[in-house]
C-alpha cells in the first residue's frame, strides 16, 4: 500500500510539474507575441528613419520564436519581454529587441548566408541570426560571458552558431568572406579588417560613435566592385566595443 501511495504521489508531482512547464511555455509565447506587436508599432513610429513601416516577416518570425528569457539573468526574467535592454553582467547588456530586429532586417542575410557577429554578449542576437542563416560566427572578448553564451546556444540547439573568445576588431578571417557582418557594440570607427572580410555584395551593420555619447547606426554595403556605400540609419546608444590587450 505504501508503494502504491508513493507511486501515486510521484505521478501527481510529475503531472503538476508538467502542467507548470506548459503554463510557463504558454505565458512566454504570449509575451513574445506581445513583444512582436510592440516592435511592429515602434517600426511604424520610426519609419522616417528606416525608410519602411514593416520589417521582413522572417525577421519578425525569428523574434517571435527565440526564447529571450533564456538569455537574461534570473533576476531579470520577469522583464525579458519588455522592449528594452537589460544588464547581463560584466558591464554588458542584452540589446533592446526592437534594435535587434532592425539590425537583423538591415543585414538582409537569410537561408544560405554566413554571418559574422562581433560581440556575442548574451547570445540573443546570435540566436535570432541562427534562426535565419546557415552559419553564424560570433566573437566575444569577455571570456566568462562568451563561454556562458556559447554553452547556452548549444543547449538551445543552435548548432549553426559558433562562438569564440577573441578581439572582434580582427574579425574571424578563417571563415571569411561573410555575407553579412553585425557589430553589437559601438566602435569609434569601422574596423578595417571587418571591411576586408565582407564579401562584395555583402552588408555590415555597425554602431559608430563615442562611448556613451552620440552614436549612429550605420549600414555599409560593399558593391560587387568593392566600393563602400554608407548610410546612416538611426541614432543609437550601445556599450563601447572593447579591444583585446
Amino acid at each position: 500500500m505504501r508503494l502504491i501511495i508513493t507511486a501515486l504521489m510521484v505521478l501527481a508531482v510529475t503531472a503538476m510539474q508538467s502542467y507548470a512547464d506548459e503554463s510557463n511555455a504558454d505565458e512566454y509565447a504570449r509575451a513574445r507575441a506581445a513583444l512582436v506587436r510592440e516592435i511592429e508599432a515602434n517600426v511604424r513610429q520610426t519609419q522616417s528613419y528606416l525608410g519602411r513601416e514593416v520589417l521582413d516577416p522572417r525577421v519578425i518570425a525569428a523574434i517571435g520564436k527565440v526564447p529571450r528569457h533564456e538569455f537574461v539573468p534570473a533576476e531579470y526574467q520577469s522583464s525579458a519581454y519588455l522592449d528594452q535592454p537589460l544588464p547581463i553582467g560584466y558591464e554588458q547588456t542584452i540589446s533592446q529587441p526592437y534594435i535587434v530586429a532592425v539590425m537583423t532586417d538591415l543585414l538582409q542575410v537569410f537561408e544560405g548566408g554566413r554571418v559574422l557577429e562581433v560581440g556575442t554578449g548574451s547570445g540573443y542576437q546570435a540566436a535570432v541570426l541562427g534562426e535565419l542563416c546557415d552559419e553564424v560566427y560570433s566573437i566575444e572578448l569577455v571570456e566568462p560571458l562568451g563561454v556562458r553564451s556559447g554553452a547556452l546556444l548549444q543547449r538551445l540547439g543552435y548548432d549553426n552558431v559558433h562562438v569564440k573568445i577573441g578581439d572582434g576588431y580582427a574579425g574571424w578571417p578563417e571563415h571569411a568572406p561573410f555575407d553579412g557582418i553585425i557589430v553589437t557594440a559601438a566602435a569609434p570607427h569601422v574596423p578595417e579588417p571587418l571591411i576586408e572580410q565582407l564579401r562584395p555584395g555583402g552588408r555590415m551593420v555597425i554602431p559608430v560613435g563615442r562611448p556613451f555619447g552620440a552614436q549612429r547606426l550605420l549600414l555599409i554595403e560593399k558593391t560587387v566592385a568593392g566600393d563602400l556605400v554608407e548610410n546612416e540609419v538611426l541614432p543609437v546608444r550601445f556599450v563601447p566595443l572593447k579591444r583585446g590587450e
